[in-house]
């Protein structure tokens, strides 16, 4: 699986755009939207600048070495916003923490509702908790618990069009779970 555009939006909001290099809250060398010497060249060090183009490019070749830490881990299969969540996981600890914790294991073991809490327990640096580190897991696990819209078959052009059909009762859209559509309100909140 490759990052979708949920993904993309929640790891880009949180690692936020740096055109110079600084040192990140455990004093890794950082630039762009969240690169590190970790995810492979360049090195950012003191007074290195990128332009945006720059740093979209990184961000896309950082994103395949973290997707394929999240594929090859994964036993089970992952609708795209689990993917998605674990992948924005993964690229903020590391393939090697996130192989490790317990995240993915309950991923594993189809313990799907839990792992919302599971991200919670990742929220500290240098053993003390960060306030963007919470809000980051909290929408990490507001996105792994979203349905996923499935996928809609392109029409067929050649296929006779369809006869209407009767119009019949009307069925409400389906209510997002409670949890989900508080994170989302945590989430938001926090972004402001």
């Amino acid at each position: 699986m490759r990052t979708g555009t949920a993904g993309l939006d929640l790891i880009k909001s949180f690692e936020g755009w740096r055109a110079e290099a600084y040192r990140d809250a455990v004093g890794v060398w950082t630039i762009g939207y969240g690169h590190t010497a970790m995810a492979g060249a360049p090195r950012p060090v003191a007074g290195m600048v990128i332009t945006r183009a720059q740093g979209e490019q990184l961000l896309r070749s950082d994103l395949l070495i973290y997707e394929a830490a999240v594929n090859q881990a994964l036993t089970v299969v992952v609708s795209q916003n689990q993917f998605d969540a674990l992948v924005s996981f993964c690229y903020n600890v590391g393939p090697g923490n996130f192989r490790t914790s317990s995240v993915l294991r309950y991923t594993n073991q189809g313990r799907f509702a839990e792992v919302p809490g599971r991200l919670m327990l990742w929220n500290k640096a240098k053993g003390r908790v960060l306030r963007g580190l919470t809000r980051r897991r909290t929408a990490e696990g507001a996105l792994y618990i979203t349905p996923g819209l499935p996928d809609v078959p392109k029409p067929d052009p050649q296929a006779p069009a369809p006869e209407p059909a009767e119009p019949g009762p009307v069925t409400p859209e389906p209510r997002q779970h409670w949890l989900v559509r508080l994170a989302l309100a945590i989430w938001k909140a926090f972004r402001k």
